[in-house]
């Protein structure tokens, strides 16, 4: 079924992306314990597609062809660390060092429908200033979550996002959206972190989307990153990313997606 040309899933095609999202959840608890100083990215990203593999899923990323972009997506993370705000590739040559702050984007695909998830962490001890920016902006995509009900507009979530980011003098990426989610990994309708309470297009039942508020310390306006694919803070300020899965519902939400760190030893390999 559609609804404004988006697709609406039955309950059953939201039991598989919520399997889905199950599996990508716990490859974020999983891929936590080995976010260190020493490590390069390109490890992060073999053991992120090793472990979705295993669990009979693929990564959704890998392959992806994104629109105006000449090429594909060669990777199953977007890896991006300090001033990227996302779509940072991984490398063998880039090792996590203490003190920065890494966003890890990932999709994953099972039996043909997607999931979607992103998560902002800290490389040991941060500062003060680096950890109130990653929990203003891990709240600021509960605020918008909170809006994510049936009859309530696109605008409604763009605006409590804004808001709350606003609040903290930090500056959301404008011109960065979250999006429709499920038979494709990035699909109408798109969900901006900006808005006016009730502009937009209204959210219907069973709508599955993705929200993603990205947060810049500074200066809203951006760059391309010198591997062509990252997406940076133009002043180079820091920048954090934070993403879930959810199912548009009458009431309340339903997160599909969740992040709770599990330790390496309590995982089958």
């Amino acid at each position: 079924m559609k609804y404004e040309g988006w697709p609406i899933y039955s309950e059953e095609q939201i039991k598989i992306i919520a399997a889905a999202s199950d599996i990508l959840s716990r490859m974020f608890g999983y891929l936590a314990s080995y976010i260190v100083p020493g490590i390069t990215t390109a490890e992060l990203d073999d053991i992120a597609e090793e472990f979705i593999r295993r669990e009979g899923a693929e990564p959704a990323f890998k392959g992806y062809q994104p629109p105006f972009e000449d090429t594909s997506y060669p990777y199953t993370l977007c890896v991006s660390i300090n001033e990227e705000i996302v779509h940072g590739l991984p490398s063998s040559s880039r090792y996590l060092q203490e003190g920065q702050i890494v966003s890890i984007d990932c999709g994953v695909r099972l039996k043909g429908f997607h999931a979607d998830m992103a998560y902002t962490f800290p490389v040991g001890n941060i500062s003060p200033q680096a950890y109130k920016l990653l929990k203003v902006t891990e709240e600021a995509l509960y605020r918008g979550i909170s809006q994510a009900k049936v009859g309530a507009y696109t605008g409604d979530i763009g605006h409590s996002i804004f808001e709350y980011v606003k609040s903290y003098n930090f500056a959301v990426s404008e011109q960065l959206t979250g999006h429709g989610v499920g038979e494709a990994m990035h699909m109408p309708p798109d969900i901006p972190n900006v808005g006016k309470p009730g502009k937009g297009f209204r959210l219907p039942d069973n709508l599955v989307i993705a929200i993603e508020p990205m947060v810049q310390m500074g200066s809203r306006r951006v760059r391309r990153g010198p591997d062509g694919w990252a997406v940076c803070t133009r002043d180079g300020s820091l920048a954090a990313h934070f993403e879930h899965t959810v199912v548009v519902r009458r009431g309340q939400a339903q997160i599909l997606t969740s992040f709770e760190p599990i330790k390496k030893s309590l995982v089958h390999v």
